[in-house]
C-alpha cells in the first residue's frame, strides 16, 4: 500500500494524475425509511478491487470520523464499529428529507512529500421531501454530489456536481468506473458539473480529486505538494 502511494506522489510531483487511487467509500442504501435503522458500511478500496484489511489501510486513515447532516442541517458523529476490512455504523432517519453522511481525513503520514486528504459521502432520501437535497450540506473540503431526487437510468445523461471548500471549481478530475469494469475520465467545468451518460445499470463509482504542489509542514513533516479525493456511490437503472 505504502509503495502505490509513494508512486502516486511522484505522480503528482511530475504533474500527471492517476485514474483512480485507493479511497474510502460510504456504502449504504440510497433510500431509508422515518423510524427504521439505516445500515452503513465504510471500505478502503479501489472500485472492483477487494477492501483492503484494516491493518493495511494507509497511514490513519482507519481513525476517519463518520457524521450524519439532516435534512434539518444538524450535524451529528455516528458510532462506528470495525470488522475486519471495513467499518459498520447506523441510524435511524426521524423525519423525511435528505440526510447526507460524510467522512473527512488528512492522513497523519506523508506519501513521499505528498498530504492525503480522504473524502467521501452517501445520500440517503426519505419520503418524497426535497428539504435537505442541497450539495453544500456536505462540509468537507472536497466533495461531489449527484441529485438523490432523480432516478438515473443508462442511456440517459448523469449530471455531477462537485465542491472545493464549497464553492464551484473548473478542471476538478472526475474519475468513474462502470459495474463492468470500464472507467474514464473527465473534469469539471466552471460551474463545477460534469457529466456522462452510463450504459450498463448498476452501482457506478465516482471520485473527484485535486491536487497541487505546496510546501509546508504536516506533524512537523515538510511537504512538497497536497492531494484530496472525494467519492460517491451511484445506482443507476435500466
Amino acid at each position: 500500500m505504502r509503495t502505490k502511494l509513494l508512486l502516486f506522489a511522484l505522480l503528482i510531483t511530475a504533474g500527471t494524475t492517476q485514474l483512480f487511487a485507493h479511497a474510502l467509500w460510504i456504502q449504504t442504501a440510497p433510500t431509508g425509511k422515518a423510524g427504521q435503522k439505516q445500515s452503513v458500511k465504510i471500505i478502503y478500496a479501489e472500485p472492483g478491487d477487494k477492501p483492503e484489511k484494516l491493518s493495511e489501510w494507509y497511514s490513519d486513515v482507519k481513525e476517519f470520523e463518520l457524521w450524519l447532516t439532516t435534512p434539518d442541517n444538524k450535524k451529528t458523529k455516528l458510532a462506528t464499529v470495525a470488522g475486519e476490512d471495513h467499518f459498520t455504523s447506523e441510524f435511524t432517519p426521524t423525519q423525511d428529507g435528505v440526510y447526507t453522511l460524510s467522512v473527512g481525513h488528512t492522513a497523519k503520514e506523508l506519501g513521499g512529500e505528498t498530504v492525503y486528504q480522504f473524502n467521501a459521502s452517501a445520500l440517503v432520501t426519505v419520503g418524497k421531501a426535497s428539504v435537505g437535497n442541497d450539495p453544500s450540506l456536505n462540509k468537507n473540503e472536497l466533495s461531489v454530489f449527484a441529485d438523490p431526487a432523480k432516478t438515473y437510468k443508462v442511456n440517459s445523461p448523469l449530471t455531477l456536481k462537485s465542491l472545493f471548500k464549497n464553492t464551484s471549481n473548473e478542471k476538478l478530475y472526475v474519475s468513474i468506473a462502470s459495474p463492468s469494469g470500464w472507467s474514464k475520465q473527465i473534469s469539471t467545468d466552471e460551474q463545477g458539473l460534469a457529466d456522462f451518460t452510463p450504459i450498463w445499470p448498476g452501482t457506478y463509482y465516482i471520485e473527484v480529486s485535486k491536487s497541487w504542489k505546496e510546501t509546508g509542514k504536516l506533524h512537523g513533516k515538510d511537504y512538497k505538494s497536497f492531494w484530496r479525493s472525494a467519492t460517491l456511490l451511484v445506482e443507476v437503472a435500466r
